[in-house]
């Protein structure tokens, strides 16, 4: 497994991504046009993309979602590699790299639909919290935040 910090300009990062909104068109249905519109990847700085061998096969990323909470968006691991490790890899690796950028906290919003990936963060030390922002109305939401230690 090898881990790499890159931005969303990179062509393996694009590639996972468009799995990945494939994934939630498909369970999203209609509510999918309005996540969609909060999931574009054009200027994001901070991307991390794992590879297994020279094959792209997981990613993540962080936004700033305030002077002290960074927001982690785009995970995705492909089906076939998914149990492995991954995700917790790159979600570590994010978390890393938060504190490096001197950030206290990391929210983050998933889907109740998509079981695993609440497992990951509750797993990670993820506490519930109440939906925030464009999330606050969204039934299908849940987030979660978690303090950064340094």
């Amino acid at each position: 497994m090898k881990i790499l910090r890159t931005d969303s300009t990179n062509k393996d990062f694009i590639q996972l991504v468009k799995q990945l909104d494939e994934l939630l068109a498909a369970m999203d249905g209609r509510e999918h046009d309005f996540y969609n519109e909060y999931n574009k990847i054009d200027s994001i700085k901070h991307v991390v993309v794992a590879y297994n061998g020279a094959n792209p096969v997981a990613c993540g990323a962080i936004k700033e979602f305030t002077s002290d909470t960074i927001e982690v968006k785009r995970m995705f691991t492909c089906s076939e590699f998914r149990g492995n490790g991954f995700a917790t890899k790159v979600l570590n690796e994010l978390e890393t790299w938060a504190k490096e950028l001197g950030y206290d906290y990391c929210i983050l919003e998933t889907g109740k639909k998509l079981p695993d990936a609440v497992r990951l963060y509750q797993k990670s030390g993820y506490e519930r919290i109440p939906n925030y922002g464009q999330y606050v109305e969204m039934e299908n939401s849940i987030c979660f935040k978690k303090q950064l230690m340094r």
